[in-house]
């Protein structure tokens, strides 16, 4: 087969970005870049994964204490009451997590002059945006080794002004601002500070300027350099409380090496290792390659798009998660009122954009994850205690970082009743552990508070002694018949059997264990409604609302291995159905692409092709390749470039502990291609190669397995994996 050339790591761009969405980005999961702005003023806004802006009611900001009126509340509901959990809530008006906003911006200020040859570009591999124009550079990288902003401009002769402002969209008249700026035998120290306008959490920004020739003079707010060879910005932002040193945060920039390559070199050596790990080329035409990311943008169908969206979202997720993983809007934003506060949903959007964490080989972004999960255990706890009067834990569906409590919701999204939520938060962490053959004690230990919470929950029964979720919700959809709140979503039933089964596989021969599988076995069945599709509600008499964005219905489909064609082909065509009756609601990215990763599990290419092309037709991109929620660019929100690597993956290459999946929904559009290194879930690397009539996989596993490798073809091969020695599978057409 003839070997493929690789595809470009990166986009460019001819023109200044005018709007900050069309800005290039950079990060390194905690402080994150936006560069944008015209040649004689260029842009930078500084973001940081901590800061989101206080402010509310203490009170409002705990989980609501119904555990005393839970039992009534399960008897009504489960004496046909299919309104009565509208009632169960403490009164309080919707209260929003805290809002995540950007910190300041870095202006360089150049006189205007010659501005031809312009040319802006990001490296996918070491994470530099750079931005050249006639005889001035500039370049931007945030780096994994010294968490800091590094900023390399080059201007011979050149004036340069730089100072930082707050003064960004959004910004509240009440920001308390001061400005530093005094004279170093570098160059320069710039600070802002911002008070928030209630209590006494402030954010400070430090940039150490050195500069290479020339003068430096105060310009108050800022700086301005006369004549330099070159100037090195290093910016870091801290939320604080109080004061904060300034100085001290001076000395502390100043012990990083001043030297921009050294720098560079430190950062790369993380990044690039993270980011080259797992490679897509979809034979793309070279010329294609070699667009700028708008005009590809205007090419939908293009295997060169693709391939750059493809490595764009591995960018961007790689950048966006450290401290956390990535917000709605990744770690990126021009304004100060994000949609829904920018924060993270975690009934939907959070597991879809690290969904290729596990198999696109990217650790750092499953590691962030679970801090998250691990930083808001009490507050999980403290939900299921209040809400449900039971101990372990009950995950939020809306969280600013700070806190897991679950205080955000209202009549129509009763999101406190949502009990689902640890299991499908915990899923990455089991994907994780099972590709690196290692258990982590972290997620045994909450493993087994989920189990304790579903011990405690589940007391209810039906008529046939099965166990009965009461009450229950769907996120976020509502029965045709009945409120939102009712009796056994699907997605509960599969999030407690998984969770319980899971948790028992994590602690073997105990009589935990033990007990947790019996109780996973008194669960009740899915349900098939009239029209063959799996019902989002088991329980009889309540009708499906098939036009929802949403499907949680079917995660036992994805991301769990509940419903597979392979091992339950009646509830797989079932599935099929239910996911061929789903309408698209607002056309949000993060449901075309839910809908793609589920038809991908069920061997459907023409529906995943389908769901691409709503979104890479549906203008959901910015010239940055950071996504929309909406068509049109509206709504500026990481989903689909997150999770598209994902979708791509899930239709090539899929695994589980014991199975391998070929090309089982391959779209007729992309004939030929090479993925490489993606790692599975039974403990291997795989490189899989296409072409017409054939295809060739190597398997490189690190343990010793026997697994199932299903092809395209649907047919089903067992084979022995050593640990240590390739395996090659190569077929003609599968």
């Amino acid at each position: 087969m003839t070997a493929l050339t690789g595809p470009t790591h990166g986009t460019w761009e001819p023109q200044p970005a005018a709007r900050w969405e069309d800005g290039f980005l950079s990060g390194n999961g905690r402080h994150g870049a936006l560069v944008f702005g015209a040649p004689d003023a260029e842009r930078v806004v500084v973001t940081h994964h901590t800061l989101v802006a206080p402010g509310g009611d203490g009170a409002n900001r705990r989980p609501p204490r119904l555990a005393a009126e839970l039992p009534a509340l399960q008897d009504r509901l489960l004496a046909g009451d299919l309104t009565a959990a509208e009632s169960f809530t403490d009164d309080r008006p919707c209260q929003w997590v805290r809002p995540f906003h950007p910190a300041f911006q870095i202006l360089l200020h150049r006189p205007s002059g010659e501005e031809h040859d312009y040319r802006r570009s990001v490296d996918f591999a070491t994470g530099i945006v750079r931005t050249e124009c006639a005889d001035w550079t500039s370049e931007v990288f945030v780096s994994r080794a010294d968490d800091v902003i590094v900023q390399h401009v080059t201007a011979p002769g050149r004036t340069l002004g730089i100072s930082l402002d707050h003064r960004l969209p959004g910004a509240p008249a009440g920001l308390a601002v001061g400005h530093g700026a005094v004279l170093t035998p570098e160059g320069a120290l710039l600070s802002l500070r911002a008070r928030y306008p209630e209590g006494d959490r402030a954010f400070t920004g430090v940039t150490l300027v050195a500069v290479t020739g020339g003068t430096t003079a105060l310009a108050p707010p800022g700086a301005q350099i006369e004549g330099a060879r070159s100037a090195l910005l290093l910016t870091r932002v801290l939320r604080h409380t109080g004061e904060l040193d300034v100085t001290a945060e001076g000395r502390a920039l100043r012990d990083l090496p001043l030297d921009y390559d050294e720098l560079l070199d430190r950062h790369a050596a993380l990044h690039r290792t993270a980011y080259e790990r797992v490679t897509l080329d979809l034979a793309a035409d070279p010329a294609e390659r070699a667009l700028p990311g708008s005009e590809l943008l205007k090419r939908p169908r293009d295997a060169a798009l693709l391939e750059r969206l493809f490595a764009a979202g591995r960018y961007h997720l790689l950048s966006a998660s450290g401290l956390f993983p990535p917000r709605l809007v990744g770690l990126w934003h021009g304004e100060w009122h994000p949609a829904w506060c920018g924060a993270f949903t975690t009934n939907a959007n959070l597991n879809l954009q690290t969904a290729s964490a596990a198999a696109a080989a990217l650790p750092e972004v499953t590691e962030a994850h679970a801090g998250l999960i691990q930083s808001q255990l009490p507050d999980w706890r403290e939900n299921a205690r209040v809400i449900f009067g039971a101990r372990g834990v009950v995950a939020p569906t809306h969280t600013d970082g700070e806190t897991g409590h679950a205080y955000h919701f209202r009549h129509e999204y009763p999101l406190h009743l949502w009990t689902a939520g640890a299991d499908w938060l915990l899923k990455p962490l089991v994907d994780h552990d099972e590709t690196r053959g290692e258990r982590d004690p972290r997620t045994a230990a909450v493993l087994t508070e989920v189990a304790l919470f579903y011990e405690d929950f589940l007391t209810r029964t039906d008529g046939d002694g099965h166990l009965v979720v009461v009450p229950s919700y769907s996120p976020e959809n509502r029965p045709a018949n009945a409120s939102w709140g009712t009796i056994n979503a699907a997605m509960d039933l599969s999030a407690a059997r998984h969770a319980l089964l899971t948790a028992a596989d994590y602690h073997p021969d105990t009589p935990d264990a033990d007990r947790w599988r019996a109780l996973a076995d008194r669960l009740p069945p899915h349900r098939i409604n009239a029209d063959g599709a799996l019902a989002e509600w088991a329980w009889p008499g309540v009708a499906d609302n098939y036009d929802h964005r949403h499907l949680s219905h079917l995660y036992g489909v994805w991301p769990l291995d509940e419903i597979t064609p392979y091992d339950t082909p009646d509830l797989a065509a079932a599935a099929h159905r239910a996911l061929e009756l789903r309408g698209a609601e607002n056309d949000s990215a993060h449901g075309h692409l839910h809908h793609a990763l589920i038809a991908a599990r069920l061997r459907d290419g023409e529906h995943v092709a389908h769901a691409l092309d709503q979104v890479l037709g549906g203008d959901f991109f910015h010239a940055s390749l950071m996504s929309a929620h909406y068509p049109n660019l509206h709504v500026y929100n990481a989903d689909a470039a997150h999770t598209l690597p994902a979708v791509l993956i899930e239709m090539l290459v899929q695994s589980t502990p014991h199975r391998l999946v070929l090309l089982p929904a391959l779209p007729p559009s992309l004939p030929a291609g090479r993925l490489t290194g993606v790692r599975t879930r039974f403990g291997a690397k795989v490189d899989l190669t296409w072409a017409p009539g054939r295809a060739r996989a190597v398997v490189k596993p690190t343990r010793t397995v026997r697994i199932e490798v299903r092809t395209s073809s649907g047919d089903a091969e067992p084979i022995d994996l050593v640990a240590g020695e390739d395996h090659v599978l190569s077929q003609g057409a599968w």
